[in-house]
């Protein structure tokens, strides 16, 4: 029983330990978290200049060469979105060249994992697509999750869910289901750091809306 008691004890301090040190989304090495008034501060000491016009709040700085307008998201008090948008707009030629190069400098960026090819051909009619059928361009990456973390929820799911013995011999059976468990963390991970770019119209030009979110502190129902 004393046993039982203690492995219970090491689990919750685990388990407190992973709610406190979430691996959340990063925008220039800035924690997608905490409070709109912390994260506006931090982004000031990174260069960037707060705006106002009535109600609306943002700022504005560089980012990766781009002259862009910063928002802060937040739900429940909590920062889970920066959004950028490109200060100046361009015509559709450029904006396939400027979305062309985000996908290849975040497909050559180790610290992204691109979910699919996005590169966007000379034929493109971007025009055409957006107006007439409501095409998306968008291009979606996330961020590379803590592999020893994950490695340590995997560990304390299997453990939580197979003996010692057990673990000492494993079935075909429970190697698959460590598989599966093993496969569903690291997905589950991966999906919580989210960055992905998109082109948007706006009277006949055209800017890149960036998104780095944390889905840790994005709306899941819990006001319903």
């Amino acid at each position: 029983m004393k046993r039982i008691i203690l492995m219970m004890i090491a689990m919750m301090i685990s388990f407190s330990s992973f709610a406190q040190n979430k691996d959340v989304t990063k925008f220039l090495g800035i924690p997608v978290d905490g409070t709109k008034t912390e994260m506006k501060q931090k982004l000031i000491a990174k260069g960037f200049v707060p705006k106002k016009m009535r109600d609306l709040e943002w700022l504005e700085g560089e980012f990766n060469g781009t002259d862009v307008q910063a928002f802060i998201v937040t739900n429940n008090n909590k920062v889970w979105r920066i959004m950028l948008a490109d200060k100046n707009r361009v015509d559709e030629a450029q904006i396939k060249i400027r979305f062309n190069i985000l996908v290849s400098q975040f497909e050559n960026n180790k610290r992204y994992i691109p979910l699919d090819k996005y590169t966007l051909s000379d034929e493109e009619d971007i025009s055409y697509e957006m107006t007439v059928h409501n095409k998306i361009y968008a291009a979606y990456y996330s961020q590379n999750p803590d592999f020893e973390n994950i490695d340590t929820k995997v560990q304390i799911a299997i453990k939580e869910k197979y003996s010692a013995e057990e673990l000492k011999n494993p079935s075909e059976t429970i190697k698959k289901d460590i598989a599966d468990i093993t496969d569903k963390i690291t997905f589950d991970e991966f999906s919580m750091k989210p960055v992905w770019f998109r082109i948007v119209s706006y009277n006949g030009e055209y800017y890149i809306s960036m998104y780095y979110d944390n889905e840790y502190n994005h709306a899941n129902g819990e006001d319903l």
